[in-house]
């Protein structure tokens, strides 16, 4: 257990922070499986505008370094292929 003043202040700090990411990581997630599903069920014009809105939820997370710049890219672009793929 934490000792210190300043450990125990990092402790309760840590704990606050983590259950914000938890809510932005599971916000990011949702996006992503709405556009899997709008995909999934061959509409592409809500496809296309889950995607949109998925692409500004997963590059605020990245840019506050809860997912990696990497997957995020990767999600990005396996999504936007299935997305160009449908007829």
């Amino acid at each position: 257990m934490a000792n210190s003043a300043q450990a125990r202040k990092r402790v309760r700090q840590a704990a606050k922070s983590r259950i914000h990411n938890m809510g932005l990581r599971s916000e990011a997630r949702t996006y992503i499986k709405n556009v899997c599903k709008a995909i999934e069920a061959g509409d592409k014009a809500k496809a296309q505008e889950l995607y949109s809105t998925m692409v500004k939820a997963i590059d605020k997370v990245s840019n506050k370094g809860i997912f990696h710049k990497n997957k995020v890219a990767r999600h990005k672009s396996r999504l936007n292929n299935k997305i160009k793929a449908m007829a």
